[in-house]
């Protein structure tokens, strides 16, 4: 894992969209074509907007998401599904975006997505770390073990609390408890990896997931074992490591 700490989280954002669109525009050299995995969360917003503006033929590119509320309508302000398309899929012309329906029955949502997946092979997955170390919605302990693409998850009040905190909802009785996640083991197909992860608040998992084991009470630390993982830090992000 190379880890990469910027100034400040706009400069994280822009770095890390330009590695990302490098690998996607190799992807479409040596393929024709591009499939990629797109994060959500106020971790997200610089280089979301940096990565829309990068020179990629988004016409060659299918587009996942990780993960979404179970029981939240696609009109919700805190839908990851709308915050996607506001800020990602509406702004490129992307081939397809697949995309997570979280207000459907659960279990056959989970099998629909892995049947496409299934067909794909993810050349960058572009994911964010949470403030309990979780990768997706896998919130410690993570399942490191199944294969499956998409699992049903709990969301720990960890979690929950920093949905709260940036502001998606009103009150924590809002916050939903459960969600569909991809899982830690369909992440780690990805051909590549890019994490970024701004701001103090994020710094003691950071920190964690850059200087201690890999664990399930960790998820995130489970990127030391990616053969090509970038963590993009800005200086907040990056203050408690040693």
């Amino acid at each position: 894992m190379e880890i990469i700490i910027s100034d400040n989280s706009r400069e994280l954002g822009l770095k890390a969209a330009k590695k990302g669109a490098d690998l996607i525009r190799e992807a479409i050299i040596k393929r024709g074509e591009a499939s990629i995995i797109v994060a959500t969360g106020a971790s997200q917003f610089q280089m979301l907007e940096a990565l829309v503006n990068e020179n990629v033929d988004w016409s060659k590119a299918t587009s996942f998401h990780l993960d979404e509320y179970i029981g939240l309508p696609a009109t919700h302000p805190a839908s990851f599904r709308k915050y996607l398309k506001d800020r990602f899929a509406d702004k490129v012309p992307l081939r397809s975006f697949v995309y997570v329906n979280g207000d459907r029955d659960p279990v056959a949502e989970c099998r629909r997505l892995a049947g496409i997946i299934s067909e794909h092979q993810i050349d960058v997955a572009f994911v964010g770390i949470g403030e309990n170390g979780h990768l997706s919605f896998n919130d410690p302990p993570a399942d490191f073990e199944t294969d499956d693409p998409y699992i049903i998850v709990n969301l720990d009040e960890a979690c929950r609390h920093q949905q709260l905190g940036e502001g998606w909802f009103q009150t924590i009785d809002d916050v939903p408890l459960k969600a569909i996640s991809m899982s830690i083991k369909q992440i780690m197909k990805s051909q590549n990896i890019i994490c970024t992860v701004p701001e103090l608040r994020k710094a003691e998992a950071v920190r964690k997931t850059v200087e201690g084991t890999v664990t399930p009470d960790v998820p995130a630390s489970v990127l030391h074992n990616h053969k090509a993982a970038w963590l993009f830090l800005d200086n907040d992000s990056a203050s408690l490591i040693s």
